[in-house]
């Protein structure tokens, strides 16, 4: 068991009637409660996590520097978040200051002119 995996105590108060159906399901499948609490929360995490609405919100959150980056990888997961932090580094970096190539004719010959003096195409 990984020290990540190691259980730990959560205390927390809850509405009756939850607390009532999550017995009787753990109940039904004879499981503990627990076990169905950290499977629901689970579930809930890995459906929450892969949704686009929130993969958004993290990344916003880490362009604005709202979130650091150990934070956006237990959220959204190391490959993803090594992709933000890439983008990030790209959107943060000075553009590149290229001048437009002179010896490339982009129209392939097929330019129309306008004079613009009189409004008549050529």
């Amino acid at each position: 068991m990984s020290a990540s995996d190691k259980p730990r105590r959560v205390h927390f108060q809850s509405p009756e009637y939850l607390v009532e159906r999550l017995d009787a399901i753990a109940d039904l499948f004879d499981k503990d409660r627990t076990d169905v609490l950290v499977e629901a929360i689970r579930e809930y995490i890995e459906e929450t996590a892969d949704s686009e609405t929130f993969q958004e919100l993290v990344a916003t959150k880490y362009y604005d520097g709202q979130l650091e980056f150990e934070t956006v990888k237990q959220l959204v997961g190391a490959e993803t978040a090594q992709r933000l932090r890439l983008l990030k580094a790209d959107l943060e970096a000075e553009p590149l200051d290229l001048a437009a190539p002179t010896d490339v004719n982009i129209y392939g010959g097929d330019a129309t002119t306008v004079d613009t003096a009189d409004g008549d195409e050529r």
